[in-house]
């Protein structure tokens, strides 16, 4: 339908008043910016800084692409010509000794203002082994310099705001004097994650900046597809103790202005800030897409004529009194400069092949006094349970930078939904022993993010109060498993996930799955699975001594039971990767851990008793790193195996155990390796539907005998 003259105007007036009004509210809100920084008091060696890291930005940006024209690398660009003002703000409040910054792919500019040196932006872009990044591992465009506290983020756009809020959570808990600074676009702040993040550190009033670069498109989607407000981060006007500030990204000294006055809130108030910037995408959103599919030529026209570095020169020449001779000069180095990092990085080398198998994970602390993991002392036998509440404040008195936070961890007598941690926040306090708020993803994320701070952090988190609720969690889990691998070795969380996992407490939906066959196809993360108070007590202390991540599955239902009851050094350690033969035998190997562990011995003794048969029960306590060792040499010794979890058969990590013997001891078996596990369904709630899915002793027994038989 076409509008009349009248109805034209009409809506015109209509925004203009929309836009008034929303002025009128932002001045009735925000504080007036301090204009610390303007042509006329800003020296002509800062002016002249800034505009030649502007160029050289706009020179890298515009050279990118012919790298990948010419087959030489760089597959990924997304281009940051029009962010240039709050870009170059970013870097130039940033201070390497003492705050955090995680830029965002189309950060390039920001990164060079920070320090990034040239040839390290084109090292990145063609993926050398030098570049300082990732060495080649990660994505182009993911610019990084970790020594100066430039972090290596995630393609997963947004997510990197946890690992902010989480280092600014470790920066108020030593009382450290700096700020964390997450940068990104406007279209990222859609994803729940950054929402858990901006409310997290509101709530905790930690020390940091969200930078949003709002140039109105999340690749193509236009803004209006995103969010109802005109400007994302008036989406969370709302929040207490979070300060919003608006400028013109395109502008450099509105934008220096809105940082360094966001940086000085921030260090004076002890809250966080978000600066919503206002810039233009004058480029496509990388280079696989094409802009003009969706954008016409006449807005292309538009963005152009909003290019913030014709406007700066257009000052610099007029306001500052430059000449075009010595910009010209700033420029013509700027090609030297440029000339110069490519020859110097096309010189450089390639990733070996040979080194896809470094960095995956950390190597973990190895236990000497008991390096089998087992244990010959005398005491009275404790519960699963109290093992790991014993072995928890032992560690936080062994360890003072050690944390522990997740849902209801810490609320007067109680402590966690099973009260693993009772009494934690009595004896060590609310600085160590706190409560987090029902976000999976936030409790896992800040965690990563606070063991940046400091490598001498050891955290333990409730992944989820039940194993079945870490789904939320998983984009968080999934950057957790690689952070080592993608940085090239320079940072691994240490941090330890517990889990409450399993039935056989009528739990049925979302209280009885166990969920280790789908996690443990992730690379770069150990995963354990104890069956007795020792070996929880020993593995748990090993992980929280270990760098690098471990998942800690806790069979709830052995909690309180007496089968899983044992004596307790109160050194014990357990070493990964060490299973541990729990029944001697020579006629069958039943190759199991968890809940399954008791049901198998159970199983064994029934057949020894009525056969004589000798049934060997293998617990491998650790599924990553595996013990194939000691599960072959056992397999080997007694010719037939079956394998015994609580998890699905199918899809089941007993398919993995089951491979291994088949590739490895396959002319040693006199049977097929057969499996017992759950059925392909749900977990049910009526006790009847549970004991028709779960494995039991009856049907492990059943599944011995035939093995044996054959």
């Amino acid at each position: 339908m076409v509008k009349t003259a009248e109805q034209t105007r009409k809506a015109v007036s209509e925004k203009a008043v929309n836009n008034r009004k929303e002025k009128a509210n932002a001045q009735q809100t925000e504080p007036v910016i301090p204009n610390k920084y303007n042509v006329e008091n800003t020296d002509r060696d800062t002016l002249k800084k800034w505009y030649t890291l502007m160029i050289l930005g706009r020179k890298l940006d515009e050279k990118a692409p012919n790298y990948l024209k010419q087959a030489l690398g760089w597959s990924y660009h997304a281009p940051c010509a029009g962010h240039d003002g709050i870009q170059l703000a970013i870097g130039q409040v940033f201070d390497r000794e003492t705050d955090h910054l995680f830029p965002y792919y189309r950060d390039m500019l920001t990164s060079i203002s920070a320090g990034i040196t040239a040839e390290e932006i084109i090292l990145n872009g063609i993926s050398k082994a030098t570049d300082p990044a990732s060495g080649g591992r990660h994505m182009s465009n993911h610019f990084a310099k970790p020594e100066w506290n430039i972090h290596n983020v995630s393609s997963a756009t947004g997510n990197h705001t946890l690992h902010a809020v989480g280092v600014a959570r470790g920066m108020k808990k030593y009382g450290h004097k700096g700020v964390a600074i997450s940068s990104q676009g406007e279209s990222s702040v859609s994803e729940g994650y950054v929402y858990e993040a901006i409310n997290g550190a509101s709530n905790e009033k930690v020390p940091v900046i969200f930078v949003l670069q709002d140039n109105g498109y999340g690749i193509s989607v236009p803004k209006k597809d995103q969010t109802a407000n005109r400007k994302a981060a008036d989406n969370f006007t709302g929040f207490k103790n979070l300060r919003v500030i608006h400028c013109d990204g395109k502008d450099i000294f509105d934008s220096m202005n809105a940082m360094t006055e966001a940086k000085r809130h921030v260090l004076e108030n002890g809250e966080p800030v978000i600066v919503h910037a206002s810039v233009v995408r004058i480029g496509s959103h990388s280079n696989s897409d094409r802009h003009d599919l969706y954008r016409s030529e006449a807005e292309l026209r538009c963005v152009k004529a909003h290019d913030p570095i014709p406007k700066f020169k257009k000052i610099l020449l007029g306001q500052a009194g430059f000449t075009e001779k010595e910009l010209q000069a700033m420029e013509e180095e700027v090609n030297k400069v440029v000339a110069q990092a490519h020859k110097n990085a096309m010189k450089a080398p390639d990733p070996d092949p040979a080194s896809i198998y470094d960095f995956i994970i950390p190597e973990p602390h190895v236990p000497e006094k008991y390096p089998d993991g087992t244990h010959n002392a005398d005491g009275k036998p404790i519960k699963f349970i109290t093992a790991l509440n014993e072995t928890l404040k032992a560690e936080f008195r062994h360890n003072p930078d050690t944390f522990i936070w997740g849902q209801d961890i810490a609320n007067k007598e109680k402590g966690g939904i099973f009260n693993v941690s009772k009494g934690m926040q009595q004896e060590f306090g609310r600085e160590r022993v706190f409560n987090a708020p029902i976000a999976e993803d936030f409790i896992l994320g800040t965690a990563n993010g606070m063991s940046r701070f400091s490598e001498k952090i050891r955290i333990v988190v409730e992944g989820a109060e039940f194993a079945d609720y870490f789904w939320p969690a998983m984009e968080q889990f999934v950057e957790m498993t690689h952070d080592y691998w993608r940085s090239n070795g320079a940072f691994a969380p240490n941090v330890t996930i517990r889990l409450a996992s399993g039935g056989y407490i009528g739990g049925g939906l979302y209280h009885s799955q166990t969920i280790e066959g789908a996690l443990a196809t992730f690379p770069g993360i150990r995963i354990v699975y104890p069956s007795f108070a020792d070996d929880a007590a020993g593995l748990l202390r090993t992980a929280m001594r270990s760098k690098g991540p471990t998942l800690f599955l806790e069979p709830k239902a052995l909690y309180n039971a007496k089968v899983a009851e044992t004596v307790v050094p109160d050194d014990f350690e357990v070493p990964f990767g060490k299973a541990r033969i729990r029944r001697e035998g020579s006629d069958l190997s039943i190759i199991t851990f968890g809940n399954t562990t008791h049901m198998s011995l159970k199983a064994a003794e029934k057949i020894a008793s009525d056969s004589g048969k000798k049934v060997e029960v293998v617990d491998i306590r650790s599924l990553i790193p595996l013990d194939k060792e000691t599960i072959l040499a056992s397999v080997r010794k007694t010719s037939r195996a079956l394998i015994v979890h609580e998890d699905k058969v199918f899809g089941g990590f007993g398919g993995e155990l089951a491979g291994i013997i088949a590739d490895e001891a396959f002319t040693s078996l006199d049977a097929p390796v057969k499996r017992v596990g759950s059925t392909f369904t749900p977990v049910g709630f009526h006790k009847n539907l549970e004991n028709a899915i779960l494995p039991s002793q009856e049907r492990i027994e059943k599944a011995a005998l035939e093995v044996l038989g054959f």
